[in-house]
């Protein structure tokens, strides 16, 4: 069995936890002020170290989440640009009266239109573009952008009762909120108990 070696003088008291010696008259030597100093600095070193090692690791964290919304979000300046052509061609589709869909040539033109809206609506489908078209559902300012308020008898105060213009969300992230009409609550009805005569 090997003993520890004790390098201490003899009859001197060993260092507290702090590393320092208790003042028994006896000073301690150079040697051990060396090893005390060196354990100090050890664990100052070990500590800078693990901070060191959480903030690279962070820094990779936040690295890969900024490069994974930048993969997720790079088209979004791309789509933002084409919503408004989408809009023209749903205007085109909505603007032509009835009489004239009758027409081949009419309708032969019209169902190009509406075949070029879906194909682009479908790409948008495809890379996570999604048309917001709230009609029927509850107002919500994350998505939706009131334009008016009106009263409409049957719907719900605060239901959507008109969409002006469609939103777009982008996997997550809104792009272009939906511009709608609100239901307000009606004017109460009158009370039929009290005597509008008196």
């Amino acid at each position: 069995m090997i003993e520890d070696k004790d390098d201490r003088a003899p009859g001197m008291a060993p260092a507290n936890d702090a590393g320092e010696f208790p003042d028994e008259g006896t000073a301690p030597s150079p040697e051990e002020r060396a090893v005390v100093a060196l354990e100090a600095e050890l664990a100052d070193t070990k500590d800078r170290l693990l901070r060191a090692l959480a903030e690279t690791e962070n820094v990779r964290r936040r690295g890969q989440r900024e490069r994974e919304d930048t993969q997720k979000y790079a088209i979004s300046n791309f789509a933002r640009d084409l919503l408004s052509p989408v809009d023209n061609l749903r205007r085109a589709l909505d603007s032509v009266p009835e009489a004239e869909i009758l027409d081949p040539r009419a309708k032969s033109l019209l169902d190009g239109v509406a075949a070029t809206e879906r194909e682009l609506l479908g790409a948008f489908e495809r890379h996570g573009l999604k048309r917001i078209d709230p009609k029927g559902e509850r107002f919500d300012h994350n998505f939706h952008q009131a334009i008016f308020e009106a009263e409409r008898p049957g719907a719900k105060p605060g239901t959507i009762i008109e969409v002006l213009q469609p939103g777009y969300v982008l996997h997550d992230r809104l792009l272009r909120p939906a511009m709608v009409g609100v239901a307000k609550a009606g004017s109460p009805p009158p009370d039929e108990g009290t005597d509008d005569a008196a």
